[in-house]
């Protein structure tokens, strides 16, 4: 456990952050009335240039240490995470934190102290600067055992990214994935930048579609090992407590979660054809929702809990449908692509992310969820880009990069930009999911 008590100057700190957006993204003519965040989609905002000095031991301040250089090194690669920051290397500056700031171009700087208690634990001190006009927009203490740095320095960050967009930061969140590195497809756990990876099962068979429930204590995934495609949750706090939910002849595959995650959505082929049908938490059927319409996979729900999407064959080949939950309509979004496969739906409901076979090869789209919309292609490279899944801001879309018989992990910000491999592990990673917060 660790505590933070906080000082900071929110609306000052706002206004020079939309200061700083509007010069350099707006004509000089152009004088804002409210203040704006920073919008990382924007093909028109630029970086923010961010200095991360080493942090000091409070102890020794004169001397640079091994330790605050990893703290610093996480909390850069954090902030990065998120788009909207250059990072101005330490090499630069000597790693000190006494530089010369504006001669380096920074537009803040973040400062770091910490100091070590024999018992293990560890105390921060962090403060966020604005280098042009020298003032503290941010500080926060913590306090903690060593074992939770990088919380420390993920909760850092997301108050940073708060403070400079409007909305929660994504550094505490959790990405699931599947990986082949013990010789057989298992499920894992992982943070933003793969440093503390969990092993969920060890079935040694075949584990796919890993689904967080929301608020990401639970995951639930469907395993092979006991002969059949079953379901199961798993409480991640407590990751020996591991239950069947869906054990019926068939498919039991990729529940979408409700909002509120009191309802799933699963696909079942107990009667023959793979249809979706809608559960309770305890996997009691409450009702069913196609009849043998084609193949019915791969369910989304709407954040709002009032519309799922989901892939049918029902026209011929695979392609994106959108369901409306009170009646059970259903209309056909996508008409591009040969096929189009996998939606997921943004925790903002105004896109959904898919994946469609373009001359051969997928990649990744997005639509907006209402008929006769034009789909906008995300990703462009060589490779089949599968399995989309959106962060908990709605701004990134995680997806499965496959080359050959490699598969890593990959982001991309919802314009196209920045696209990037998230962590290097052995094996292959494949089906990743973000852990999503519905409010």
């Amino acid at each position: 456990m660790y505590f933070l008590n906080v000082t900071v100057s929110p609306m000052k700190s706002r206004f020079l952050i939309c200061f700083l957006f509007l010069l350099t993204t707006l004509p000089g003519n152009l004088i804002a009335q409210e203040i704006a965040y920073i919008d990382i989609s924007s093909p028109d905002a630029r970086r923010i240039n961010i200095a991360v000095p080493w942090f000091v031991n409070s102890a020794q301040p004169s001397r640079l240490q091994t330790l605050g250089r990893d703290l610093a090194d996480t909390l850069s690669k954090s902030l990065s995470f998120h788009g909207i920051f250059s990072i101005i290397s330490a090499e630069q500056y000597g790693k000190r934190q006494d530089a010369n700031w504006k001669t380096l171009g920074a537009d803040f700087v973040v400062l770091g102290s910490y100091t070590l208690s024999t018992n293990g634990g560890i105390k921060m001190e962090i403060r966020l600067l604005d280098v042009a006009g020298g003032d503290m927009l941010m500080g926060k203490r913590y306090e903690g055992k060593r074992s939770h740095e990088q919380n420390i320095l993920f909760r850092f960050t997301d108050s940073v990214i708060k403070e400079m967009t409007g909305e929660n930061g994504i550094a505490s969140s959790q990405i699931a994935f599947i990986s082949d590195k013990s010789g057989f497809k298992e499920v894992y756990v992982t943070d933003i930048l793969g440093n503390k990876t969990r092993q969920i099962t060890r079935h040694k068979n075949l584990a796919v579609s890993p689904r967080f429930l929301p608020g990401g204590r639970y995951l639930t995934y469907t395993s092979y090992h006991s002969g059949n495609q079953n379901l199961y949750i798993t409480d991640l706090k407590q990751s020996s407590t591991t239950r069947p939910l869906s054990r019926r002849r068939g498919m039991n595959l990729a529940p979408a979660w409700s909002p509120d995650g009191k309802r799933m959505i699963l696909t079942l082929s107990k009667d023959g054809n793979p249809d979706l049908f809608l559960l309770d938490r305890k996997g009691k059927i409450i009702k069913q929702l196609t009849r043998r319409s084609g193949i019915n996979v791969s369910p989304t729900w709407s954040p709002d809990g009032k519309q799922i999407a989901f892939v049918s064959d029902r026209s011929g080949r695979p392609q994106i449908y959108i369901m409306n939950l009170r009646d059970n309509k259903v209309q056909r979004i996508t008409f591009k692509g040969r096929e189009n496969a996998e939606p997921n739906w943004s925790p903002k409901g105004d896109l959904i992310a898919y994946s469609s076979l373009i001359d051969g090869v997928y990649q990744i789209f997005t639509i907006s969820p209402r008929p006769s919309s034009a789909p906008r292609q995300i990703t462009t490279d060589p490779g089949h880009h599968e399995s989309p899944s959106w962060s908990p801001d709605g701004k990134q879309i995680l997806f499965s990069l496959r080359k050959g018989q490699t598969q890593k992990v990959y982001s991309i910000l919802k314009n196209g930009s920045s696209m990037r491999q998230l962590f290097d592990m052995p094996g292959n990673q494949t089906y990743p999911q973000w852990s999503i917060n519905y409010k």
